[in-house]
């Protein structure tokens, strides 16, 4: 008790009372339980069935059948088009992967009688010697199949965009050989139709034999193909089965053909402008060419633009309706009359068939213009008289402006980390210069050394058998390799010392003024409107363009206007010149694609590529490139960046093999989606597979940075301060880039504070202590553009039984 009789107070536990666990009873809560713990606190409103949109049992197993129910319907009535006289005849194409292999068999074994088919028409597309149109009357569909030489890079991928399916002819003990694996990687990258795997030569092999041979092939064919269906091909009930599985299986959507309007020429004429341009003319004359096919993807509108793969854009003039040649049951659906609805004829399919009918004449006025870029008025540069007003302002802002000298083309928020000069600048920038000259004259006494080793290297590698070396030497480029050797060690420089470069000598370094320093990259504001190049006036920009591509597109799949799907009309496309009629006569296939709106402008398309793994060759940033986007085909001279979610982009100097990357170029406009394939061509004629993607937008905003990196040596150090030398070499240029922050290798950052004498030396203050073996680095920017070299016209890559470059030598050379 407490001494003057007061009770004594009792104790109250703090925030640091000890709470035991309870004991775990494994019983249930019971509600006082839990309104003690809660104390008061009223739990969350749970929301009733009806707010959350929750449907009954019953109500989600209805919905359920009824979208499988609409999903069968739509697969079938798929399927009951495709082949039958309401849609275009089934294209196959039959594609040869192995050498050893013989495409013709194949087809000559589905033209056989065993199948019940009826060949209806020998040679039934323009220009392809070996292609047949085929009825089945059995099956009720019509088929069309076509062969063609795998050696034609360009018709090989030209067929597999159009072609509704692909069977691919393999080898029974090896599958396919190395130039089957690389065409298997292009069709690949640029999307795969549905295929079928096909091997001939089970057969003959004994009996015991026989499924060990599938089996070894289905291993080797489950890389490529894990799902496909392995077929033998060597007897007419064999083909019957083929041919029930193309016309049966499910067809696969390739997003940049089923948007758009595409046909494959069976009948090409050509007849001249004038009669001065006849035949005679040559490659040069104008005329129109009239191509006939099937209708297929979209409805054909005679105002569109239609490109022919590999010889660009033209308009066409009017489009007439033809008798189809392959008809099911002897007669054809008869385009309807214009403004007739959509009622058809039937017309009789033999010899005295109804004249060719004009469907369709273009308006001038609603016709696509073919005009590619934009109009350059060279007075729209020129500065015109201020108003009154616009005086005033700038008299005010003079007086309130602190007043700097900068270089020529420097914008107001450029100058904002220029220190003032009483000096004059002793040069301008050269905007017509290479920017591959930015990287500022590595020393000459290194090439030189490099040279003399090339020479000892020469001296060391001398051989004994002169016979020989001189047969192997026949097939080597001196220069190409020379060429591929520099290109090899800068890629090895770049990756060893990333974007450092050499200050030089005898220039000041201020001079290049367009570089300039950033506290971040990614905070840093960057103006994408500020001293843009002159090929800037000539393309076409979107305010959006992912808003444009996705109203295009639906407007593109609602259309119902123009030549439907399976129809056999010509078209009459006009100003074509005779080089197109001389491509089909050589034996090439001719495939026709309607552009979307827009679609022939330039602008400045950007493709999301990733390295292919067969090719292991340096690929310098704008070097020319030859491109396969969709149904074009250029050659272009790109620049690669980093693929980031910043505003701002690093330019990539050579295409990394390890990571994707941007491919930035002046293009024409394509909607996505669309496979994208990059080829480069050597001097010999060959061309490689470079890399592999899809596009990715079309933004002539998206801002490309080019870095450089100056690097110095410590050369006194006390403790957080140190005096640099070898980054700059004269005091003008360390007073010009004295704003830009420093930062080392080892990650200590700084800034100059000020310069020592007139020979580069600088004294430096970082953040912590700096040691001797770090190396101090300057990061400056600037904005680069791609290269307009843009050139439709790609020459033909040269076969592949070229490409292998080997020397035949005898047994006595081989000693």
């Amino acid at each position: 008790m407490a001494a003057n009789g007061e009770k004594q107070q009792g104790h109250r536990p703090g925030i640091y009372k000890q709470k035991n666990k309870g004991h775990k009873h494994g019983k249930h809560r019971t509600k006082g339980e839990i309104e003690r713990e809660n104390k008061g606190r009223v739990s969350v409103t749970a929301l009733t069935k009806k707010q959350r949109k929750e449907q009954k049992k019953m109500d989600r197993r209805h919905k359920a059948n009824q979208l499988r129910r609409n999903k069968k319907d739509m697969v079938l009535t798929e399927k009951r088009r495709l082949g039958s006289r309401d849609g275009p005849p089934h294209l196959v194409a039959v594609v040869a992967l192995h050498a050893g292999v013989d495409a013709g068999a194949v087809t000559r074994l589905l033209r056989g009688e065993g199948a019940g088919g009826v060949v209806h028409q020998e040679r039934c597309v323009s220009g392809v010697s070996d292609s047949f149109g085929l009825i089945l009357p059995r099956f009720k569909q019509r088929f069309t199949f076509l062969s063609h030489n795998t050696a034609d890079m360009h018709s090989l991928l030209d067929v597999a965009k159009i072609a509704d399916s692909l069977v691919f002819v393999l080898d029974s003990a090896e599958g396919w050989d190395s130039y089957g694996d690389y065409c298997l990687s292009c069709l690949f990258a640029q999307g795969l139709p549905s295929h079928a795997l096909v091997c001939q030569g089970v057969s003959d092999l004994p009996v015991k034999k026989r499924v060990e041979s599938k089996r070894a092939l289905s291993k080797i064919t489950e890389v490529r193909f894990p799902d496909a269906r392995l077929f033998p091909l060597d007897s007419e009930q064999d083909a019957t089965l083929l041919l029930r599985h193309l016309g049966t299986q499910r067809q696969r959507k390739l997003g940049f053909r089923s948007r758009r309007s595409h046909l494959l020429a069976q009948h090409v004429t050509f007849t001249p402008n004038g009669p001065a341009e006849g035949m005679g003319g040559g490659p040069t004359g104008l005329g129109t060419l009239c191509v006939s096919g099937y209708v297929r993807g979209r409805p054909l509108r005679v105002d569109r633009l239609v490109h022919i793969s590999g010889h660009g854009d033209f308009q066409l003039s009017q489009i007439d309706a033809s008798t189809d040649p392959l008809p099911l049951h002897l007669t054809t659906p008869r385009p309807a009359k214009p403004g007739k609805g959509g009622d058809v004829d039937m017309l009789d399919g033999g010899e005295d068939e109804a004249p060719v009918r004009v469907l369709m004449k273009a308006d001038p006025s609603c016709r696509e213009s073919l005009q590619t870029e934009a109009e350059v008025d060279p007075m729209d540069g020129e500065q015109t008289w201020p108003t009154e007003t616009e005086l005033l302002e700038a008299e005010e802002a003079r007086k309130n402006k602190r007043v700097m000298k900068v270089p020529k083309g420097t914008s107001d928020y450029q100058a904002t980390w220029i220190v003032d000069e009483d000096e004059e600048e002793n040069g301008e920038v050269d905007e017509e210069s290479s920017d591959d000259d930015d990287d500022d004259m590595m020393d000459e006494d290194d090439e030189d050394e490099e040279e003399e080793e090339e020479e000892e290297e020469e001296e060391v590698c001398s051989t004994e058998r002169p016979g020989a070396d001189q047969r192997y030497d026949e097939h080597m480029d001196e220069a190409a390799e020379e060429e591929g050797l520099k290109r090899y060690r800068e890629a090895r420089a770049n990756e060893m010392f990333p974007d450092e470069v050499d200050t030089p000598l005898d220039t000041l370094a201020k001079i290049r003024s367009r570089y300039r320093g950033l506290k971040s990259f990614r905070s840093s504001p960057w103006d994408p409107m500020e001293n843009l190049p002159l090929n800037y006036s000539r393309i076409f920009q979107f305010q959006s363009f992912e808003r444009t591509r996705r109203r295009i597109l639906a407007e593109a799949a609602a259309e119902e206007e123009g030549a439907m799907v399976g129809w056999y009309v010509t078209l009459h496309i006009i100003d074509v010149p005779f080089s197109v009629m001389e491509s089909v006569q050589s034996g090439k296939p001719l495939v026709l694609v309607s552009l979307l709106p827009h679609e022939q402008k330039m602008s400045v398309m950007h493709v999301l590529v990733r390295r292919h793994p067969g090719n292991t060759e340096p690929i310098k940033s704008k070097e020319e490139l030859v491109f396969h986007c969709g149904f074009r085909r250029f050659r272009a001279s790109p620049i690669f960046s980093q693929h980031t979610s910043a505003d701002k982009h690093k330019m990539e100097r050579f295409l990394r093999p390890d990571a994707p990357s941007v491919v930035s170029v002046y293009a024409p406009i394509t909607f996505s989606p669309a496979g994208v394939l990059l080829f480069k061509q050597r001097n010999d004629g060959i061309q490689d597979l470079v890399a592999t993607g899809s596009l990715l937008s079309c933004d002539p905003q998206r801002i490309v940075l080019k870095r450089i990196v100056l690097s110095g040596h410590p050369f006194k150090i006390n403790r957080r301060s140190a005096v640099v030398r070898y980054m700059f070499f004269n005091r003008d240029d360390i007073m010009w880039f004295k704003p830009v922050e420093l930062r080392t290798k080892w990650g200590r950052r700084g800034h100059i504070k000020e310069a020592l004498g007139t020979h580069g030396h600088m004294k430096c203050v970082f953040d912590n202590q700096l040691r001797s073996q770090d190396t101090v680095l300057m990061n400056l920017y600037k904005r680069v553009y791609p290269r307009w070299t843009y050139d439709p016209y790609v020459p033909l890559p040269l076969p592949w039984v070229k490409r292998e470059g080997t020397v035949e030598m005898d047994d006595q050379d081989m000693e």
